[in-house]
């Protein structure tokens, strides 16, 4: 059993993971496409290591998902629900999102349907972190 300051811990990243899926929303709701990708990813990103930490692992410093995904597994987390998401391009936009490659800018690369997308991951992920936590870890 995780002590107190642990399952604050836990806390602390679901409530941040829950933020940024709202500042997600924000943005893709006012058409800032690039933007609520880079906090989609985040939101899931967060959710998995919180997730991690509580089950008493350090998360890997990593923004893959697949990564966290796969540290799940080692601490026996059946994760097959996330097997069929797509997290590797939700784990791209982590980077993508923010800077130009070449003459072209992020914001002219991303679109409602990626917004749209990354949101249905980010969520996903969010509802599977819930469902593994404890009653006493989730906000």
């Amino acid at each position: 059993m995780l002590s107190e300051g642990m399952t604050t811990r836990v806390q602390a990243w679901l409530r941040q993971a829950n933020s940024d899926l709202a500042v997600g929303q924000l943005t893709e709701a006012k058409g800032f496409h690039s933007q609520a990708c880079y906090h989609y990813s985040q939101a899931a990103e967060k959710a998995l290591k919180g997730a991690l930490i509580s089950l008493g692992v350090l998360p890997p410093y990593s923004h893959s998902l697949d990564r966290l995904i796969n540290a799940l597994e080692q601490q026996g987390v059946n994760s097959n629900a996330l097997k069929e998401l797509h997290v590797k391009s939700l784990s791209r936009m982590s980077s993508e999102t923010r800077y130009p490659q070449d003459d072209e800018a992020p914001v002219d690369r991303f679109d409602a349907k990626d917004s749209g997308q990354a949101r249905t991951i980010a969520e996903s992920i969010l509802i599977f972190v819930k469902s593994i936590l404890k009653p006493e870890d989730n906000v």
